[in-house]
């Protein structure tokens, strides 16, 4: 398989390439040029896999044979041994009709870890073959950075550098990056919001010449290798509710779009999805533009869902890609995505979004709600629902009302663990949450990160002189 960028002026790449560049050199995102299909019959077979099976079986396609066979299922199964549930993506029933899907038993307690402890094995072992010394590069609006951290920090040839909005993310969150005591880790808390920190990413992904010698990688969703992680739970979600031969709906908190896109991809390759729910929080350019086709940067809210806080979702450039593509005009994308970025708006013809609102559907929720919705569900089910989660079933309840919805189960992504938000969970009248056994000391803990202005010389500077 070949990996291609959404703007199509870059190289054409390997698995590998695509997992080590990241961003493409035209700015654009890698995709796969084509993806496996699964039959029906072969997805009822996927029912008696575990986990780490069903992982090998739904993604080895995109890998072929860059890993042979037993290294592949090595780096799988070192990827979930670490996580505290047997059933790694365990779900919950909450009402009749609404399942919750729980992403937060790894070990930073976020959905990002299924990703990035993938990630981080699999430039272990591409890394073990080459003599080259690397650069990990991220921004993060909270999860993101600690799960990096946690899935790299054993990678001997690589130095991390993980870009946090100063005072924008929970406590919990700032201390589970802050507290490794790793020396290849720095953690730089940067004067504006996530937005700020994605953007300086991609400036240094498009002039990499401050690093001499080596080469960035990205642990962002923009590495095709995190989305292809994600693919996997939902089949396993999808395969326990029957989504082999009976449609389901997935309703995903969602900020930079890679979660819900991997929840597409599933779909297209042949797991039985009716919607994917768009959730968001009060920065909703993604409901604007499902809704009213108005893709408009605007300024950044900040809501007590801050890993949501986010106004340009980066991957939502490959479900464009992926839609003109459909309609064999994937050449006009990226004319759309420079004028995006001049002119800080974007809108698609009719035709391209009813495309795009045939699988989709989308819902804001502003913090007030949020909290009513933490405690509601607490109340009725004794269950307690992060703040980014709550979004997820509100979601999901206004689905059960429109026209769309078909009796079918649906599906909530819970993203986090409530403990890395006491502070939004009691502020919905809900008893504080408490950390795992083994996160008991994090606040406790001697935590070291450099606060830097929003200035993209004096973050190269600062990187540079550190490697």
């Amino acid at each position: 398989m070949k990996f291609i960028s959404t703007r199509l002026a870059a190289p054409t790449l390997s698995f590998e390439d695509a997992v080590f560049r990241g961003l493409a050199s035209d700015g654009g995102l890698y995709v796969p040029d084509f993806l496996p299909q699964f039959d029906e019959k072969k997805i009822s077979e996927f029912k008696k896999l575990s986990y780490e099976e069903l992982f090998f079986e739904v993604t080895r396609y995109f890998v072929e044979n860059e890993i042979d066979s037993e290294s592949y299922k090595k780096i799988i199964k070192k990827s979930y041994e670490n996580f505290s549930h047997q059933a790694i993506a365990p779900l919950k029933q909450l009402s009749r009709n609404n399942f919750l899907l729980e992403l937060f038993h790894g070990p930073t307690l976020a959905f990002k870890d299924f990703a990035l402890q993938f990630l981080g094995n699999l430039l272990d072992h591409f890394l073990s073959k080459k003599s080259e010394k690397i650069v990990i590069i991220g921004a993060t609006s909270g999860d993101t950075g600690s799960a990096a951290i946690q899935g790299c920090k054993g990678c001997a040839n690589a130095k991390i550098f993980i870009l946090h909005p100063h005072e924008k993310v929970s406590a919990v969150q700032r201390r589970q990056m802050t507290t490794t005591s790793a020396e290849n880790v720095f953690n730089l808390a940067v004067e504006g919001n996530f937005d700020d920190c994605q953007a300086l990413v991609k400036k240094m992904f498009a002039d990499q010449e401050f690093l001499i010698g080596k080469k960035m990688i990205a642990v962002n969703s923009i590495n095709f290798a995190r989305i292809m992680a994600q693919i996997v739970y939902y089949f396993y979600a999808g395969l326990r509710l029957g989504a082999d031969k009976t449609p389901i709906s997935f309703s995903v908190p969602s900020g930079n779009f890679g979660d819900i896109y991997a929840g597409s991809l599933a779909k297209r390759m042949g797991l039985k999805i009716n919607k994917l729910i768009i959730a968001t929080n009060s920065n909703d350019i993604l409901v604007r533009f499902l809704t009213k086709n108005d893709y408009r940067k605007d300024a950044m809210i900040e809501t007590i869902s801050p890993s949501m806080n986010i106004q340009v979702s980066s991957n939502f450039e490959r479900l464009l890609f992926d839609t003109y593509k459909t309609q064999r005009s994937e050449e006009k994308l990226p004319e759309l995505m420079a004028e995006f970025e001049r002119t800080g708006f974007l809108k698609v013809s009719d035709e391209i979004l009813k495309i795009i609102q045939k699988d989709f559907e989308a819902f804001s929720c502003d913090d007030e709600t949020n909290k009513r919705i933490i405690d509601e569900i607490f109340i009725n089910t004794g269950e307690t629902l992060d703040p980014h989660s709550a979004i997820g079933v509100y979601a999901a309840h206004k689905f059960f009302e429109s026209k769309n919805y078909n009796n079918e189960f649906v599906v909530s992504l819970a993203t986090a663990h409530p403990a890395k938000f006491p502070e939004a969970v009691v502020s919905a009248k809900t008893p504080e949450p408490t950390l795992p056994h083994f996160l008991k000391d994090l606040m406790k803990r001697k935590e070291n990160f450099s606060v830097i202005k929003n200035n993209l010389e004096e973050i190269k500077q600062f990187i540079a002189e550190r490697n």
